[in-house]
């Protein structure tokens, strides 16, 4: 178990981290029967790869989060 205190944003990074890797598994499984000659997935399935841009928003927000937490100028007047 860690002792480091964990920062403002860490858990919207793990959280984004997590989405983004479902959206890439769901994009490797949707572009798979195109390169396989098989049946194409309904456009719906492609939807899902949607998650891997979502997933990267949110970790970019728990960035920012972090970064504006800890700026010099905010903790200065804590």
């Amino acid at each position: 178990m860690s002792t480091t205190p964990s920062g403002a944003g860490d858990r919207l990074v793990q959280v984004g981290a997590i989405v983004f890797f479902i959206g890439a598994l769901a994009t490797l499984v949707t572009v798979a029967p195109l390169f396989l000659g098989t049946d194409p997935f309904p456009s719906a399935a492609y939807a899902v790869c949607m998650l891997m841009g979502l997933g990267f928003l949110i970790a970019a927000a728990g960035v920012v989060r972090s970064v504006w937490k800890s700026s010099p100028k905010r903790a200065a007047t804590r």
